[in-house]
């Protein structure tokens, strides 16, 4: 193989028969059977489905309605993972664009995916590197800021060596490729980065905690009732079976479950409105939680791209043809970087002039040339390069101190000793639009901002003290921190780091979560993933690389860091308002845990059946909290979901359980009927039930009073209209007085019971 000819069609089908092709891209999503796996094999709907299950052998099908909740929370789940996951895939930073081959003499165009090992390929500038190559002929520079975080162009020569992703931003090379597919520098990057990360949820860690209590005890219980059901009390199977699943599906949330992902759910939808693509709904509560948030690199706090801010004329003489030679000195040169973008899009880059010859810019001489026929040679770079003696207007100095970019034109009409200053250039790296709003809303929230950069601290520093961050002077150059120990230490002193790598990066998230922090972290690049996969909550920007928007848990659409207030501000509504509606769906997990040890106790049936127990999943828990957590509501989250979910239902739960033991002594006193005390028992739940729902819809605004009242007095209203369908027979005048008398009682008891308990649960704490 010659550089000229490159590999013969016979070595190729031999590297493709090897497998040594790049066809090779790491999913980092989840595969469709784990996203339905993962809604479906959980404790929580294994138990449901077997309670379901036994209603259905003994045929009591109009009791296997709760089902259907269950059904709803997976297909939602599903639906809305597989939707995120087909998004992200449809993104792409690494573009299908040909690549220039030589094979067998000839040059031809062909797909990244087709490239084998030993491949002669022909890049020039603004091409991205297909795979890892070793330069044969020619050099340019690359930019490897999504490989690296280093935003300085790198020189690239013969015998020097290219990385994947990067891409070049002047000059043209040959190269030959030397890795191909999982060999690429970038994929063992990304490999390291594979795997469930698992979330730390403290709705998942409920639930599942509930589950688990219930899974001990159900079974037991759930043998016990059935027993006395059968033998004791003489009962037939079908409502044994009946009166026992009632027992048991009370103690498992099925309403607080549903409500959670449809609230979550509702979240990732309005993100979606906002740019915001959310592949795991779970990722908002994580967001609601965040006090730390590490940002990946300047470009997150500015708009990532150079503008030029103003023309200085410094010549009068060639005040008229200044332009035109910048415009033709643009139209000759090939340089793709963000300086070239930034004049391209300032000046018309048209040839007034034609060009002779052409001198790539350079990062290490600082400067490019074009001569200009007629004209001479054109210079365009750094002044203290161009011209070591000349010495800047006042204007640009300034300009300079404040961290912007001075280029210098000038003009050899005969050699570059004698070169004539022709204007000064003057650009920025814009501020991104509301930024200090954006961190002002940060620091008003307690999150406190890390930038974690692979560029200069001190390039850095100057940028964020632009940008209004807090103590921009508070850097450390971690290329000079060796050890791990060292890396810990500084991890909590510093606001800025700098020159870091990507294992420095993931220790640094590491460290941080260690101090019981929530840590998010954005990033773009390829070396971004292994912080991102530590951070409890990744934020991806969707220009950046392509594996590190998939393994993100957030992918802003539109790249831009002023959305992530509203994003925490989403997050915080929905974490706030399940958790203040989640009250009432425990009530009902508590009283029946209770009430089945009552039964058990006193040798007496369950005194509802499935059914009934829906009506009021449906319409006093769900309707509601549903409608209810919508509303804004952006205030920090303060103490955590179980304990604040339990303290609030454990007041309703033993009124309930007081007023079922009162139908249950009246009942055995022979005051009134089996029929009426089961009615009793019913219309008081519900009754008991909605005082817990008024407490949980406080204060009051005029949306709630509506939820209150058409929650309450809907379901009392379906009771009299189904009444025959569930089974419950309509109170008569004496049973109807002592419903009043009870629920009277609960009314004034309810606010006692609870300042007890948030009493108790306070000496807990300290003891």
């Amino acid at each position: 193989m010659t550089i000229d000819k490159g590999l013969s069609q016979a070595a190729v089908t031999q590297r493709i028969k090897k497998g040594q092709t790049n066809d090779y891209r790491p999913n980092m999503t989840k595969s469709t059977k784990t996203i339905i796996l993962q809604n479906t094999m959980t404790l929580f709907n294994f138990l449901n489905f077997a309670l379901a299950a036994a209603l259905i052998i003994v045929g009591s099908y109009s009791n296997v309605f709760f089902i259907s909740i269950i059904i709803f929370n997976i297909v939602l789940g599903i639906v809305q993972e597989l939707r995120a996951k087909k998004m992200v895939e449809n993104l792409s930073l690494i573009s299908e664009k040909k690549i220039k081959v030589r094979r067998a003499g000839e040059t031809q165009d062909i797909s990244p995916s087709e490239l084998v090992l030993d491949d002669i390929v022909l890049l020039r500038s603004g091409d991205q590197v297909p795979s890892d190559l070793v330069v044969l002929e020619g050099s340019a520079e690359v930019n490897e800021s999504l490989l690296t975080g280093e935003s300085d162009a790198i020189a690239k020569s013969i015998d020097s060596h290219v990385l994947s992703g990067s891409y070049l931003t002047s000059g043209q090379i040959v190269g030959q490729i030397e890795h191909v597919g999982a060999d690429n520098y970038a994929t063992k990057i990304v490999s390291e980065a594979q795997g469930d990360k698992g979330y730390e949820s403290e709705l998942v860690r409920s639930i599942g905690k509930i589950s688990k209590f219930t899974s001990w005890v159900i079974i037991p219980l759930g043998l016990i009732l059935f027993a006395e059901a059968l033998f004791f009390q003489s009962t037939s199977t079908t409502t044994a079976v009946v009166s026992t699943v009632a027992a048991l599906i009370g103690m498992l949330p099925k309403g607080l479950v549903l409500l959670i992902g449809l609230a979550l759910t509702t979240g990732v939808l309005k993100l979606a409105k906002k740019n915001v693509l959310v592949q795991n709904k779970y990722a908002i509560e994580m967001l609601a939680h965040m006090d730390i948030l590490a940002l990946d690199k300047t470009g997150t706090l500015t708009e990532g791209k150079m503008s030029v801010e103003e023309l200085y004329l410094l010549n009068d003489y060639y005040r008229k043809e200044t332009p035109d030679f910048i415009s033709s000195y643009l139209a000759a040169s090939n340089d793709s970087n963000l300086t070239a973008l930034a004049l391209n899009n300032y000046f018309d880059s048209k040839a007034v002039y034609s060009a002779s010859s052409v001198t790539a810019f350079s990062s290490e001489r600082k400067y490019g040339a074009v001569t200009l026929e007629a004209v001479g040679t054109v210079y365009l770079g750094s002044p203290e390069n161009l011209m070591p003696d000349y010495s800047l207007p006042s204007i640009a100095r300034e300009a300079q101190n404040n961290g912007k970019r001075i280029l210098l034109i000038a003009l050899a009409e005969n050699d570059q000793a004698n070169l004539t200053a022709l204007a000064l250039i003057i650009l920025s790296d814009p501020i991104r639009a509301n930024v200090k709003e954006t961190l002002g809303f940060f620091k008003e929230q307690g999150v406190a901002l890390k930038i974690i950069s692979g560029d200069n601290p001190i390039t850095v520093s100057a940028i964020a003290a632009s940008a209004g961050l807090d103590n921009p002077e508070n850097y450390i150059d971690l290329s000079t921190c060796t050890d791990e120990k060292t890396v810990r230490e500084v991890a909590h002193q510093y606001t800025i780091f700098g020159r870091v790598t990507p294992q420095q990066k993931k220790l640094l998230i590491n460290e941080l979560k260690t101090s019981g922090s929530t840590v998010g972290m954005t990033g773009d690049g390829v070396n971004d993933i292994l912080a991102l996969r530590e951070s409890d909550i990744s934020i991806a920007m969707a220009e950046g690389d392509g594996a590190t928007r998939q393994i993100a848990d957030v992918v802003l659409l539109n790249s831009d860091f002023a959305t992530l207030p509203e994003i925490i501000s989403e997050g915080r509504r929905v974490i706030n308002n399940i958790t203040q509606s989640s009250g009432v769906f425990f009530i009902k997990t508590i009283y029946s845990f209770l009430l089945s040890i009552f039964c058990i106790l006193t040798a007496t049936a369950f005194p509802f059946i499935p059914l009934q127990i829906t009506l009021i999943d449906l319409a006093i828990e769900g309707y509601p909290a549903f409608f209810a957590s919508f509303e804004a509501n952006d205030k920090k989250i303060t103490g955590t979901f179980l304990n604040t979910s339990i303290k609030r239902a454990l007041p309703s739960a033993l009124l309930v359980l007081f007023g079922i033991m009162v139908s249950w002594l009246i009942h055995a006193l022979g005051f009134i009927s089996l029929a009426q005390s089961h009615s009793l028992m019913y219309f008081l739940l519900i009754g008991i039930s909605s005082i817990g729902v008024v407490k949980s819809l406080q204060p009051f605004n005029p949306l709630r009073v509506f939820l209150a009242v058409t929650s309450i007095v809907g379901t009392f209203v379906a009771v009299l209209l189904f009444h025959k369908l569930l089974v419950v027979s309509l109170m008569n005048l004496p049973t109807l007085a002592i419903f009043l008398i009870v629920m009277l009682i609960s009314g004034l008891a309810w606010e006692p019971i609870y300042r007890k308990v948030l009493y108790l649960g306070a000496r807990l704490v300290r003891a």
